[in-house]
């Protein structure tokens, strides 16, 4: 028999190259997003990650998006390559392991949907979900948003409909709105992959991978809990087409150290790398 799994990914930056707000303002011909999310994220009004959300229901520039611009946005996010050669294989491509993914993301589900058609099937994708007007086609409502500690509302509601338990569960992400949801998985012995070194997930998932190619994440899938060596890996990914060039293990550590004497200068900063075996 096939163990089970439950594997859950965020969106922007994970699997795209692109934050969705980005797209949409470039579609929009609208500038500032990214410093309206700043001033969001220091005034605590929304869950990280839930302001672009907040934005479309209630930012004047962004009250004119309608359900095609989102479904357009899909079309021009810049996914990262072989996202669905990375379906096909945790669905059935691992000997004796079945991994169930899914899409846990703050972005708009039009958007995740449109990005990800062919690839992902849309009852396997979270996102933002809208209530629209159905006279004007406004954007009325916010009926879900996935982001903080609703990822980890919808992560327990996709693991108790699969009956996986906890040390079965996999979740990758990127950002600071990722935070709780792998604390969650943490805590429970499951697995957690962060796909950029930004400071808050990396500190805090057991593994970081870095690449431009989605197939990559497997790696420490298959080292984790398929239980693999490197030769092993190697010859996995060379089966189906592919070959590992370059394949790096580095930890950096990142100090600022402060003198205690007075007359000495207030800090040294020094970068330190050591190759993991």
């Amino acid at each position: 028999m096939r163990k089970q799994f439950l594997l859950a990914s965020d969106f922007d930056q994970t699997l795209s190259f692109n934050d969705s707000g980005i797209v949409l303002s470039e579609l929009l011909g609208t500038s500032g997003f990214l410093e309206k999310v700043a001033g969001l994220s220091r005034l605590n009004l929304v869950q990280q990650g839930g302001e672009l959300a907040y934005l479309l229901l209630h930012d004047p520039e962004y009250r004119r998006v309608r359900r095609e611009h989102l479904v357009e946005v899909g079309r021009r996010i810049r996914l990262k390559a072989n996202i669905d050669l990375l379906a096909e294989c945790l669905s059935h491509g691992i000997e004796g392991y079945s991994f169930e993914f899914f899409v846990i993301s703050a972005a708009p589900e039009e958007v995740i949907q449109s990005a990800l058609a062919g690839i992902v099937e849309p009852y396997h994708i979270f996102g933002t979900r809208f209530a629209y007007d159905e006279l004007s086609g406004e954007i009325r409502s916010i009926e879900r948003v996935s982001a903080g500690y609703g990822k980890v509302a919808v992560l327990d509601e996709l693991q108790a409909r699969l009956g996986v338990t906890h040390d079965r569960i996999v979740y990758m992400g990127d950002g600071s709105s990722d935070v709780h949801v792998m604390l969650h998985v943490n805590r429970r012995d499951g697995l957690t992959i962060a796909v950029s070194e930004t400071k808050y997930i990396a500190q805090i998932a057991r593994r970081t991978v870095l690449s431009d190619d989605a197939l990559s994440v497997l790696v420490p899938v298959l080292e984790e809990i398929v239980g693999w060596d490197a030769a092993q890996i190697r010859a996995f990914f060379e089966a189906r087409g592919f070959l590992i060039q370059e394949w790096d293990k580095v930890r950096t550590d990142l100090l600022t150290l402060r003198s205690t004497a007075a007359a000495d200068p207030p800090a040294i900063a020094t970068r330190a790398e050591a190759t993991l075996v």
